[in-house]
Parts: structure tokens; C-alpha cells; sequence
């Protein structure tokens, strides 16, 4: 809602967060942290995030959210574009073989599911 309050109510913008999202920090977080524990160039990770609203895709795309010219998300999906991604490419979701998931940055929560509800990042707090 930055974009929002950006172009209707530029008198709130001071009192902002100046916080990343969760999806900026992630971005971030794969870019140094991880990069480094793998011996890997920033440059050379192209990171994808799949969220739930169009906004994440002009958050991802804001100047602020380059890190050293490189940009802490290269790609964001939207949860609709994956679904259509998935039946183009005719992926059936319920014959696909469960796996576990990895955790390179550690110990993870279930409360990252209920980012992708409308209030979930609060309720997740």
C-alpha cells in the first residue's frame, strides 16, 4: 500500500515503516547470507518470489530495493500466473510426489502461510 499512499495521501508517508517486506528481506537475505555460505555471485542468482498481489511486482521493481546495483528480487509471480503457468504446462498438482522441504537459512514456521491472506502478515506478528 506504499504505492497507494504515494500518489493519494503523500502526507502519511513519514509515518512509513522504513522495514523491507518479508518478500525484501528474503531477496536480500539469498543475495549475501546465502550466497555466501554457497560460494556464490549475487549476480549470479536470479531470485523468483510467487506472491499473491500485483503490488509485490512494483515493490520488487523500486529503486530502494537494489542492494549494490544488483536487485534483492529479480522476478516476482503471482499466485494466479503460477496456476496458469501450472495448466499451460499441464502439471497435475494432485499426482505430484510430496517432498521436504529444504531450510538453507535455518529453522522456518508454519506462520509464513498466512502471509498470503489478506492481514496475514499481521496476524502472523
Amino acid at each position: 500500500w506504499v504505492k497507494y499512499a504515494e500518489q493519494f495521501h503523500v502526507d502519511l508517508l513519514d509515518n512509513l515503516s522504513t522495514a523491507k517486506s518479508p518478500q525484501m528481506m528474503q531477496g536480500v537475505m539469498i543475495k549475501t547470507y546465502w550466497a555466501q555460505m554457497m560460494n556464490l555471485k549475487p549476480e549470479d542468482i536470479y531470485s523468483v518470489t510467487v506472491m499473491p498481489c500485483t503490488a509485490k511486482k512494483f515493490e520488487a521493481d523500486r529503486e530502494e530495493m537494489i542492494s549494490s546495483g544488483i536487485k534483492d528480487i529479480d522476478a516476482v509471480l503471482t499466485t494466479r500466473e503460477l496456476a496458469s503457468l501450472f495448466r499451460l504446462y499441464h502439471v497435475d498438482m494432485d499426482n505430484i510426489e510430496p517432498e521436504a522441504p529444504d531450510s538453507p537459512l535455518g529453522a522456518r514456521s508454519s506462520a509464513g502461510k498466512l502471509f498470503g491472506a489478506t492481514g496475514g502478515v499481521m496476524e502472523a506478528a
